[in-house]
């Protein structure tokens, strides 16, 4: 076993979206004048942040082969994908239409993943097609449909098992993916004779294995634990004659929100090279929430601020199908005023948004000096927030902007209501009628 790799201090984490005075920026941006010039809600994005978040990564792992491959599912804005296509990113992708958007987005075909327990024909021939990296294959029935495929199409298909090491990532439960009750991977204790399956199939090259346990992980431990089986499984296989050359460590790494201490990047690849440095493997990694959730925020502005009794709510515009997380998952931000008041009508409030629902929330128990009228912003909402939106009360979806220093990128308009119907259709007219 090689010796445990010491972890080098972390350097200071750079702020997206800090205060300058009574005013919240995004890098050299008020967003106070984004939600005046754009409209609200609006999402807006910082390259910076997102250059930053990935890099660290990236730097963290350097010296022993490894791709940082973005999770799609966490933000698929093109211009999110360009940023970091451009510093050389992979991708973990879950679905065709994700394949798409990396391929017009300037990503390379041979640096894509693709992971999810329900990919179609169509979507393994557009893989094939498109010539990926490789194929996260989650049972014994995917594994047989993409030998089929991939044979027709006369073409052999790079796979990397996904195994379940049934471990607790001890995060919230509708985002845990590594228990044995779980949807996700093949048990790891059938993974050799699954492996043995594959390799006497023609039209598959089982070449990886891979493994991810959970999102909004904020402690080593079920890393350290789920990579230690995998590793494990990897020199059974080797004794089996199959011989892994990648292994797919997932992603999963929290950020915080609220008072979370998640491990650092460096913490993380730490785990990883005492799992595998020092074997011959090229090590993927998968960080969604970790590269973009802090690199995005939410703006939205107060329409009505008005009391219950005890309660009082300040209405907003953004909305549940705006960023479902606190409804779905009760999920936390943090929620600022986009310019300071000085805090003498300052009050708690329940943030609340427009759509009918006693479930359509966006904060609860938030001190805030605000009156109508007033931007505010949700802050980290850089990941499995648009991705996540939807039309509900024939809601339009927000725009989003992309702000690279002092200059502004428009990189999704805003829905208008027409769009919310143009692929829907009316019954014909009755026979007879006029």
């Amino acid at each position: 076993m090689p010796a445990p790799v010491a972890v080098p201090a972390a350097p200071p984490a750079f702020e997206p979206f800090p205060y300058c005075g009574a005013s919240l920026f995004a890098e050299g941006v008020r967003l106070s004048e984004l939600a005046d010039r754009f409209g609200t809600p609006l999402y807006v994005y910082s390259r910076a942040g997102l250059e930053a978040a990935w890099r660290a990564f990236d730097d963290a792992l350097s010296g022993m082969p490894h791709q940082v491959c973005f999770a799609v599912k966490a933000n698929s804005n093109l211009a999110v994908l360009d940023v970091l296509a451009r510093l050389g990113s992979g991708f973990d992708i879950v679905s065709g239409g994700e394949l798409e958007r990396v391929l017009a987005a300037g990503g390379e075909a041979a640096s894509v993943i693709f992971s999810g327990v329900g990919k179609s024909r169509e979507e393994m021939e557009a893989g094939l097609e498109a010539g990926i990296r490789s194929f996260n294959v989650e049972s014994v029935s995917e594994l047989e449909r993409l030998a089929e495929v991939a044979g027709g199409l006369g073409r052999v298909a790079p796979v990397a098992l996904r195994v379940n090491p049934d471990v607790d990532p001890k995060t919230h439960p509708h985002i845990a993916t590594g228990l044995k009750s779980s949807k996700f991977g093949i048990p790891i204790a059938q993974a050799r004779e699954v492996y043995a399956m594959g390799a006497r199939m023609r039209s598959l090259r089982m070449t990886g294995v891979g493994c991810h346990i959970g999102s909004q992980i904020t402690t080593l431990d079920p890393f350290r634990d789920a990579l230690g089986r995998v590793a494990a499984l990897v020199d059974e296989l080797a004794g089996d004659g199959i011989g892994i050359t990648e292994v797919d460590v997932g992603g999963g790494l929290g950020i915080r929100y609220r008072d979370e201490t998640p491990p650092s990047p460096a913490e993380y690849a730490a785990v990883v090279r005492n799992a595998f440095g020092g074997r011959p493997v090229t090590v993927h990694v998968e960080p969604g929430r970790a590269v973009c959730g802090n690199a995005g925020v939410l703006l939205a502005r107060v329409e009505y601020l008005k009391g219950n009794g005890d309660a009082r709510f300040a209405i907003v515009d953004a909305a549940m199908n705006d960023f479902i997380r606190p409804a779905l998952y009760g999920g936390w931000s943090r929620i600022l005023p986009c310019e300071r008041r000085g805090g003498a009508g300052s009050a708690v409030y329940t943030v609340a948004g427009p759509v009918c629902e006693s479930g359509d929330f966006l904060g609860r128990d938030r001190e805030l000096d605000v009156e109508e009228g007033d931007p505010v912003a949700i802050l980290s909402a850089g990941a499995y927030g648009f991705v996540m939106s939807s039309n509900y009360n024939s809601r339009p979806r927000a725009a989003e902007v992309m702000v690279d220093g002092e200059r502004v990128h428009l990189v999704r308009r805003r829905e208008q209501a027409a769009h919310l119907y143009a692929l829907e259709s009316r019954l014909p007219l009755p026979h007879g009628d006029a």
